[in-house]
């Protein structure tokens, strides 16, 4: 068999980083996309780009044939949908979907991009790590908890099945082509433009995509079957994230604290009017629940069996905030 990776989700964030490291290493590339997706990240690459609906399992068994690789990046990455069940059946039937069609044709191995969202940070704020794990009861939100069901599915299928797959954990990732934007680089493009005039007591570990991107390499080169390895980053607090932001864009960093009670009658009354408007609120109840806790993680374990290393933060500010300047995100 050719040295063919079949990347799911190669359109977006996480996936377009993946598919240009991997062109980087000489892969041969076949690369799925939803029919409606955007296809301005897959420009400059050469490959077999491919319409396929991660949940359609015999379309899927036909587009990975001959994959000697499946990497499975492909997500519903909302915090807030009309039918919150959409996410998680979304998210679990996909999963399920790609995860038969690697087995039915005979992939190698599996890289499964999973999320930090399956972990449970601690209540005191030290990073947390693979073992510190969110039940489906425990998990805030219809994403994490999507999240969660598909990371368990996939670890049945290791233990029952054979599956070989080694799982990946991204922390949040930023950098260049958030084409959607996702969450995080909506709340960059808004700091940039200085439209968060103040922060709640928070925090984030931050990741540059292109990091991510090759620790999903790494876990195919040296990744146990059935491991979990997260890709993190550095630990920021929300206020620091902003004011480097805010650094970078030339405007005054938020001074402001709020404390986050008073701010979820204005998260009822967003999540209302996008009932009506279809557009993903900016801010939302259950992200104020999970601002409780400061999401930090450690990579120790991808660092030492993978080799996985991260830039500083900062530098995936600012080349998350060049790109979106170039791309009119900015104006």
């Amino acid at each position: 068999m050719s040295e063919l990776a079949f990347v799911t989700g190669a359109s977006g964030f996480v996936g377009s980083a993946l598919a240009r490291v991997l062109a980087g290493k000489g892969f041969a590339l076949r690369l799925a996309v939803r029919a409606a997706s955007r296809r301005d990240n897959l420009e400059g690459l050469t490959a077999d780009v491919v319409a396929a609906d991660m949940r359609d399992e015999d379309a899927l068994i036909k587009a990975m044939k001959d994959a000697r690789y499946v990497f499975h990046a492909a997500a519903d990455y909302r915090l807030w949908a009309r039918d919150p069940s959409e996410i998680v059946r979304n998210n679990l039937e996909g999963t399920r979907a790609v995860m038969r069609a690697a087995q039915a044709a005979g992939a190698e191995k599996i890289v499964y991009t999973s999320s930090v969202a399956t972990l449970k940070p601690h209540d005191d704020g030290t990073p947390a790590d693979e073992t510190c794990r969110h039940s489906e009861d425990s998990a805030i939100g219809a994403y994490k908890k999507s999240k969660v069901v598909a990371e368990r599915l996939v670890e049945r299928m290791v233990t029952d099945e054979g599956l070989p797959a080694v799982i990946v954990s991204p922390s949040t990732p930023i950098g260049p082509r958030d084409i959607k934007p996702t969450p995080t680089g909506r709340i960059i493009v808004e700091a940039a433009l200085g439209r968060i005039p103040a922060f709640v007591d928070t925090g984030l570990n931050l990741v540059h995509v292109d990091d991510v991107a090759m620790g999903h390499l790494l876990a195919l080169e040296r990744g146990r079957i059935g491991e979990n390895y997260i890709l993190g980053g550095q630990d920021v607090a929300f206020r620091d994230m902003v004011g480097a932001i805010a650094k970078l864009a030339n405007r005054r960093a938020p001074t402001l604290g709020l404390p986050r009670g008073p701010l979820y009658p204005l998260a009822y009354a967003a999540e209302a009017l996008a009932q009506v408007t279809g557009k993903e609120p900016f801010i939302t109840a259950d992200a104020l629940k999970m601002a409780k806790y400061r999401m930090f993680f450690n990579s120790a374990k991808a660092e030492r069996e993978l080799g996985y290393r991260a830039r500083p933060y900062q530098q995936a500010l600012i080349d998350a905030l060049a790109w979106f300047r170039m791309s009119g995100y900015l104006t």
